[in-house]
């Protein structure tokens, strides 16, 4: 029995790992490579031009923003989900939808959280048809991880190496840079991950922000730059 019953709690987290790095991985068909949050635009303003440059900008990216604001979001929102708690759920994303600070930052979220919704309809019906609304990505996010038994710190690790490794290849496609300093950038946001989610993970309703002055100026730049490859 007790042989079976270690054999069952393998299984389990072996499929709930499997879960994880199938709903981080950029290959989703969610549009997410399509968007460099920003990164376009600093590089058109020469703030970021090498190697060395895109991997402070993304590190101050992933601890200034994305521990600050859409990995909280995404705990709180999973948390939300397994407690069928709808009316947390909604405050939630709309907290995303009125702090995102332009209009192409609004639209990846709420095109991303549209597609993955779409995307768990074939995969798992069951969780997409408890989408009661439009989300935007970090809800939509939780809700497809919610079923999966992974831990609320196991499930914010997978979102952010996410982001890093389609982050590091917008980098590698808008500075330009070679493959080999796209996995040297990838390692350092890698190391920091673990830290920016604990910090997410300790961040409560109140000390949750949406503050990245420069980011968003950029962001509104790149609504009107002249030549652009990414959506954002």
């Amino acid at each position: 029995m007790a042989a079976l019953t270690g054999t069952s709690t393998m299984a389990a987290t072996e499929a709930s790992l499997l879960a994880l790095l199938w709903i981080a991985s950029p290959a989703l068909p969610i549009g997410s490579f399509s968007y460099s949050e920003g990164l376009e635009a600093a590089v058109d303003a020469g703030l970021v031009r090498t190697e060395a440059q895109a991997a402070d900008w993304l590190a101050a990216q992933l601890d200034l923003s994305l521990a600050r604001s859409e990995l909280p979001v995404t705990a709180a929102a999973l948390a939300a989900w397994r407690a069928d708690d709808l009316e947390r759920v909604d405050e939630l994303d709309a907290w995303v939808r009125r702090t995102r600070e332009t209009g192409e930052l609004r639209q990846q979220s709420e095109q991303m959280g549209r597609s993955l919704v779409q995307w768990l309809k074939s995969v798992q019906p069951e969780a997409a048809a408890r989408a009661h609304r439009p989300l935007t990505y970090p809800v939509a996010w939780a809700l497809a991880v919610a079923g999966s038994g992974a831990t609320v710190r196991d499930a914010l690790l997978a979102c952010a190496f996410g982001w890093a490794e389609n982050m590091m290849q917008a980098a590698v496609k808008a500075v330009p840079l070679g493959q080999s300093a796209g996995q040297r950038i990838l390692a350092r946001l890698a190391a920091r991950i673990p830290a920016a989610v604990d910090h997410a993970l300790g961040v409560d309703d109140e000390g949750r922000q949406a503050f990245a002055p420069m980011l968003a100026i950029l962001s509104a730049r790149h609504e009107v730059q002249y030549s652009r490859l990414f959506r954002s």
